[in-house]
């Protein structure tokens, strides 16, 4: 399974240009399995948050209805830059934690015209060749420009390196007049339709496309939690459900899945459950006459159960967080924002612990990135592996890793919690 290196995000929404992690051209650590980002309100955490399911939107449904789910391409395009400029994404991966394995770097730039709709301006996916140095520019493996380009076939590494731009550009050129067309034994030529579809979306269904349709599968693993208690409520139609919706709308389908079909690992959630809330002994399902789900607490000292409109927001959003955590086919990522609320403050560090048991005891390369405010949630993580995020005097956001702040690494190592010192505001990245 694939995990993420480093990420950049450049134009969108506050985030005018920030880097998380290591790319192939930087020279920080990769980023960790576990990730939280701080930050005080309107820094831009929910826009980070918002640029991994945007990222995956655009794989799924095309740029266009991507930006427009969020209001349209203006919208989340950040304030007072030329649009000319374009939006572009960066995603740094390693397809499996072998170490021999060179990462992976994926790009696109989205832009628009004042008087069309949003298209996919360039894509591109390069790696380095096995056995290169710190300093060696990967091979590109898929170059398209506006629709048009270049793909290598098969696992064979690519031919065209970042320095030699003008070689693609030109490339690119004839294709697009028309004077090269032919394909070879290792290249094959790719002329979209729609440009406001991204070319991985296309190339990485075909068998010839192997490392492309890699990444393809990797990004459509990731989840994003949108979780909200009342969809959670909702009496579904019976019928399992291997996996969980990003409302939680499906709760109880997935519950009834796991009961048929992982009932030790179903099990194992019920105790770990019984054990952060007192009086929960047992969660069932029941079908209701016209077809729907019910979902069921046993409570101690109760004959009767109670029904999920009946129980707290936060037993609900923690046991869906369990239950989200023992799929039997762990998400490559899971991001969830601000999964504090509604939670007692004692279950915060233990939750915090349960996501580093998915993403290192439970799974290979699993990564959880989560964005908090709370101090106890915060006291699960190292400086390693949280990130800040401030507001600059332009309005834009910058971001830092907090072990780069020798004093605030300096008080951890000596064996104060993150929590406190975020809450003493010790965590900066000035």
């Amino acid at each position: 399974m694939a995990q993420i290196e480093g990420l950049r995000i450049q134009n969108y929404k506050a985030l005018k240009d920030i880097t998380l992690g290591k790319l192939w051209n930087t020279q920080d650590r990769p980023l960790t399995r576990l990730t939280a980002v701080i930050g005080h309100n309107g820094t831009g955490k929910s826009s980070l948050f918002d640029a991994f399911g945007f990222i995956a939107d655009c794989l799924k449904m095309g740029v266009e209805e991507a930006c427009d789910n969020r209001g349209g391409f203006e919208t989340i395009y950040s304030k007072g830059v030329d649009l000319a400029e374009g939006m572009t994404f960066t995603v740094s991966y390693r397809e499996s934690s072998d170490a021999d394995d060179s990462p992976i770097t994926y790009e696109f730039a989205i832009k628009a015209a004042a008087d069309r709709w949003p298209y996919v301006a360039s894509e591109r996916l390069r790696q380095k060749r096995k056995g290169s140095t710190e300093g060696d520019c990967p091979q590109s493996f898929m170059i398209i420009n506006n629709g048009t380009g270049v793909v290598w076939k098969g696992g064979s590494e690519g031919r065209l390196n970042n320095e030699d731009e003008g070689s693609v550009l030109n490339l690119i050129n004839q294709i697009e007049a028309g004077q090269k067309t032919e394909e070879t034994n290792e290249t094959e030529v790719v002329r979209l339709e729609d440009n406001r579809h991204l070319a991985v979306t296309t190339l990485g269904s075909l068998k010839q496309h192997p490392r492309i349709t890699e990444f393809r599968k990797f990004i459509e693993s990731w989840y994003l939690s949108y979780f909200t208690p009342d969809s959670a409520r909702s009496l579904p139609a019976t019928g399992c459900q291997k996996h969980l919706d990003s409302h939680g709308g499906n709760l109880a389908n997935v519950v009834q899945y796991m009961q048929r079909e992982h009932g030790n690992q179903f099990k194992k959630v019920l105790s770990r459950i019984s054990a952060k809330i007192p009086g929960i002994e047992k969660i069932d399902t029941r079908v209701t006459p016209d077809g729907r789900l019910l979902l069921e607490f046993y409570a101690e000292g109760f004959a009767e159960p109670f029904f999920a409109q009946q129980m707290s927001d936060g037993t609900l959003k923690y046991f869906t967080y369990l239950l989200l955590l023992e799929d039997p086919e762990p998400h490559s990522l899971v991001c969830i924002e601000e999964p504090e609320n509604g939670l007692y403050p004692q279950l915060l560090e233990e939750l915090g612990q349960e996501f580093r048991n998915y993403a290192s005891a439970r799974t290979a390369d699993s990564q959880v990135f989560i964005t908090t405010h709370q101090p106890f949630l915060l006291n699960a993580f190292n400086t390693d592996e949280v990130w800040i995020l401030e507001k600059q005097p332009d309005g834009f956001a910058r971001i830092s890793r907090a072990s780069n702040n020798e004093l605030a690494r300096q008080m951890a190592d000596a064996g104060l919690p993150l929590g406190e010192l975020w809450y003493s505001d010790y965590l900066s990245g000035k």
